[in-house]
């Protein structure tokens, strides 16, 4: 578990319908698309434990998938409850953080200073 600051985050809200804003202890914003952290999700549930070959096709989620509730796991992740039902993924910071980072067709990586 990171206690750097770029894996602090001070705020996490929902920007807007389809966005989450992290705010970071360095002082920056991510932007993350809620559909793309959906896909992202990396549960036994969503990614074989043994091949890590991904369980969950772009097909089974849908368009529309929102976060219905979002909690804490420790000091080191948040645990997601979405629109779909699902609700046993968690994403560590340094995840989100990661995920953020690799926001393609952004020049600044979806991370915001």
């Amino acid at each position: 578990m990171s206690t750097a600051p770029e894996h602090t985050p001070v705020r996490i809200a929902q920007h807007d319908a389809r966005t989450l804003a992290i705010e970071w202890a360095d002082g920056a914003t991510s932007l993350l698309d809620v559909r793309a952290l959906r896909m992202a999700c990396a549960c036994a549930e969503c990614v074989d434990e043994w091949s890590g070959e991904p369980r969950l096709a772009e097909r089974d989620v849908p368009a529309d998938v929102a976060p219905v509730g979002i909690q804490s796991v420790g000091r080191y992740a948040i645990q997601i409850e979405w629109s779909d039902g699902h609700s046993t993924g968690i994403y560590p910071f340094e995840r989100l953080r990661r995920l953020a980072a690799a926001v393609p067709g952004r020049p600044d990586g979806g991370a915001l200073q």
